[in-house]
């Protein structure tokens, strides 16, 4: 086979790029990973979303040949990563939270250097480093020392690193830690054109935000087992609809309201109504323009009107009972007015 394998190949020959069954992992008496099993689909950014110590960093090591498992078995594109390690190697990128280069030497050195240790001749090498230099946003930084980058810029040459190859499965173990907001997205959009490109990308990350604008599919880990598992509107789902949240000028019209939302949402005792606010949950966002209209004509104004979705965070504390510790934002929609 050779070192660097076709992504149109892979794709086309195997529609899962990660099949992981019953991995274990102990470390002395912590169980670190306990039995997770793992589908990635080809062509796809699956997202491992957890907090710290949940287990995530120790799969990747493990899916990408860093790691033995105690127990279970990991096919990359149909390779066992056991049996089969070293054609595994080339079918993946590695990228870990923290920058593997040397700081001592400028971007377009630490490059050269990667793509000569991974086969590359001379001049193919320096191609290569200028080609991702560019793609990456780093070209007027390229013979500046490694010590005078920002956090952001390291991150990106990291990943730029691990693309020398043009490998069809790309490992990012959380790869936006510690970026400021700016270079995350930028780092979200590079991602996006990897796959796009036909790259295959498991990341994990405990960003809510992350996971939300990237993964096509999600696992949530908690002490070393996955918890659930789906699309992020099917675990948002399968905790509940979203909510209507009202808040009314004048309280003396609070009952007559109270009456408007459960006639026109059809639900009842779930209605809640407590200085001046009313909450409600709603199924069919599509009812809260008959609402408003009914609130309206009633003589009823309203000082603020908000719908809020279950968060990651709510999925993670429903389906466990505990809380997650991740880092993201709420996803409310809210509009104030004077209806």
């Amino acid at each position: 086979m050779n070192q660097f394998l076709s992504n149109k190949v892979i794709l086309e020959s195997k529609e899962l790029a990660v099949q992981a069954h019953g991995l274990v992992k102990t470390f002395g008496d912590n169980r670190a990973v306990d039995g997770v099993n793992l589908n990635v689909r080809a062509g796809t950014i699956y997202g491992v979303l957890g907090p710290n110590g949940a287990g995530k960093t120790t799969v990747i090591r493990m899916l990408a040949t860093l790691l033995k498992a105690d127990a279970g078995t990991a096919r990359i594109f149909g390779y066992d990563v056991v049996k089969e390690p070293q054609l595994v190697r080339q079918l993946i990128g590695v990228t870990g939270q923290y920058a593997s280069v040397d700081e001592s030497l400028s971007a377009t050195e630490n490059l050269i250097i990667f793509s000569r240790i991974l086969g590359l001749g001379r001049a193919d090498a320096k191609r290569k480093a200028q080609e991702l230099l560019e793609e990456f946003g780093l070209t007027e930084a390229a013979k500046r020392p490694l010590k005078n980058f920002s956090g952001g810029m390291r991150r990106r040459l990291d990943l730029a690193a691990s693309l020398i190859a043009q490998p069809p499965l790309i490992f990012l173990d959380e790869p936006t830690t510690g970026l400021d907001p700016r270079t995350r997205n930028q780092m979200w959009d590079t991602i996006r054109r990897l796959v796009s490109g036909g790259s295959t990308v498991l990341l994990t990350t405990q960003y809510l935000q992350e996971a939300d604008e990237l993964a096509d599919r999600i696992a949530v880990i908690d002490r070393g087992q996955v918890v659930a598992e789906g699309t992020v509107n099917e675990l948002k789902e399968s905790i509940g609809t979203s909510s209507l949240h009202l808040k009314i000028q004048n309280e003396q019209f609070m009952q007559q309201a109270c009456l408007i939302v459960e006639r026109m949402l059809n639900v009842q005792s779930a209605v809640s109504a407590e200085g001046g606010k009313i909450t409600a949950p709603m199924a069919d966002a599509g009812r809260v323009t008959d609402l408003l209209i009914a609130l309206r004509e009633a003589g009823i104004q309203l000082a603020e009107l908000s719908v809020q979705k279950p968060t990651l965070d709510e999925v993670f504390l429903s389906i466990t009972g505990n809380h997650a510790g991740f880092k993201g934002n709420s996803e409310t929609a809210s509009i104030k007015s004077n209806i």
